[in-house]
């Protein structure tokens, strides 16, 4: 089943067409976005004009197209405050039906910040919750509280950026006054608001839309490091953003175009933008923002299905990023038994061998991931395969993960057949060396349990590490005979002996 997806902003008009999967994940095959900025117009004339009208049309018939074209059986469209708020919104939404042959369900701020939350907590691992969330529209801010159970608290505030902009943005650069008037206004409105949230006592919080999104890619840009493919999950701290903040504000609007990461077209609507993410950061006592690249369309997708993913359901805020990682092997024709196999023996491996590798539970989860990843580049050639796989692994838009991480997961998969991460790879060299050798240690592991399913007959059932001064004895317990997977780990026993200094003898008994 395919669903189509249309979110008919007050900034900008969204589209993504989704393969649902037979365990009710998702993947994206179409996304489109147009930029109209409605809730501007909305601002200055409190209606929609003819010429804006016009183009709404024009870009939800276009819409329609692609998701056809797409093999969309669903069209699900919803429209937001610019058109919930415009004196006549019904009539531009009943052009939109006729004309471009779309039902549209205009739908309240509390329902849009349900949807919303629905997607955000299905693309970023809320760990510790409860999380405060923020979507920052062109005509409404939805402010909303949950875990990975649920929403436990939303509201939705007319704080959106274009409806900040046309109102207290008079001067740019935004003068004293103007910056005065607009930080008093978002004060009067969010206090209450923070005050409430106290009471949830939020451990984590998270930014949605566009707006939020170009403030954490501007304030990840001036890093000295690479900027991640994927922003999902991408962190910035609140200090990091208010060095960004006093840039903005000081900036003229060709010194933004100029920014990295800030979109062309949202150069005069950042500033009020940032002035609401700097008044949050301070009425909330935010130390750190996480970005969330699903929001409302994913939502309003997430809720056509009926049934979530049994992950987006799970108590485990964990199991989003097992959901994402399965998705992807699925995706690209895994070979699964074997897969699955190899992780479950290096996981064995990791346990029996801590006090060799000293690594904690999060590398441990890593290198499970790795392990049903490794070998999904096949799905693109054998030759190669590991190249392959890395590739998929880093462009594969696993939810879940932070950027960091994605790099790490990303280099296993690039090393699980030889050689091992230098400074200058163009995947990890981002990386210092304390985590390259989180990488060596984790590789060396993965790199032994893959040998040992050689055959991919899963002959080796269970591993029993003993470890000495200068000798690692490796037992293996196999259901025959295992002389092709005792050769496939002797083989690939040379990174381990050189990354823990000790010598690694396998040997082999039959199980039972």
């Amino acid at each position: 089943m395919r669903i189509a997806a249309l979110d008919l902003g007050s900034n900008s008009f969204h589209l993504v067409v989704a393969e649902v999967e037979a365990n009710a994940t998702f993947v994206a095959l179409v996304q489109e976005k147009e930029m109209l900025r409605l809730g501007d117009v909305v601002s200055r004339e409190g209606i929609v004009t003819p010429e804006a009208a016009d183009a709404a049309v024009r870009t939800v018939r276009r819409f329609r197209l692609l998701a056809e074209a797409a093999g969309a059986t669903e069209i699900l469209a919803c429209a937001t405050s610019a058109l919930r708020t415009a004196a006549n919104g019904d009539e531009v939404v009943a052009r939109i039906e006729t004309e471009a042959g779309v039902t549209v369900d205009v739908i309240s701020g509390l329902e849009e910040a349900r949807l919303i939350f629905g997607a955000v907590r299905a693309a970023v691992l809320i760990d510790p919750g409860p999380a405060l969330c923020f979507d920052l529209g062109g005509g409404s801010a939805e402010i909303m509280v949950g875990d990975s159970t649920g929403l436990a608290w939303r509201t939705s505030e007319r704080l959106g950026v274009a409806r900040l902009t046309a109102e207290y943005v008079r001067s740019d650069p935004l003068s004293k006054s103007d910056r005065r008037r607009l930080r008093r206004h978002l004060v009067d409105v969010l206090a209450p608001i923070a005050v409430t949230v106290a009471r949830f006592e939020t451990k984590m919080t998270i930014g949605s839309s566009g707006t939020l999104e170009d403030l954490a890619k501007m304030t990840a840009a001036r890093r000295t490091e690479n900027v991640p493919a994927s922003f999902n999950q991408l962190s910035v701290s609140s200090d990091e953003f208010l060095a960004l903040h006093k840039d903005i504000l000081a900036s003229t609007p060709s010194e933004r175009k100029r920014m990295e990461g800030l979109e062309a077209r949202r150069v005069d609507l950042i500033v009020a933008g940032s002035m609401f993410l700097a008044t949050a950061i301070e009425l909330f006592d935010v130390d750190e923002l996480t970005v969330s690249e699903w929001s409302l369309r994913e939502g309003i997708v997430l809720d056509a299905i009926g049934r979530h993913d049994p992950a987006d359901w799970s108590d485990d805020p964990r199991a989003i990023r097992r959901a994402a990682v399965q998705s992807l092997a699925r995706r690209c024709s895994w070979p699964e038994e074997h897969s699955r196999h190899v992780a479950a023996l290096a996981l064995e491996l990791f346990d029996q061998t801590r006090e060799l590798h000293g690594l904690g539970g999060g590398d441990r989860e890593l290198l499970e991931y790795a392990a049903l990843l490794h070998d999904i580049g096949e799905h693109v050639a054998h030759e190669g395969h590991d190249r392959h796989a890395a590739y998929l692994v880093y462009h594969g838009g696993l939810r879940g993960f932070d950027p960091e991480e994605i790099v790490i997961l990303t280099a296993l998969v690039r090393w699980h057949r030889r050689g091992e991460p230098k400074a200058s790879d163009d995947l990890v060299g981002a990386l210092d060396e304390e985590r390259r050798d989180r990488v060596r240690r984790l590789v060396s592991l993965l790199r032994i349990a893959d040998g040992l399913d050689r055959s991919r007959h899963q002959v080796v059932e269970h591993v029993a590490a003993r470890v000495g001064p200068s000798l690692v004895l490796l037992r293996l317990e196999a259901g025959s005979d295992p002389e092709l997977e005792l050769w496939g780990a002797r083989r690939k026993r040379e990174l381990f002996e050189k990354v823990f200094g000790r010598e690694l003898e396998i040997t082999a008994h039959p199980s039972g």
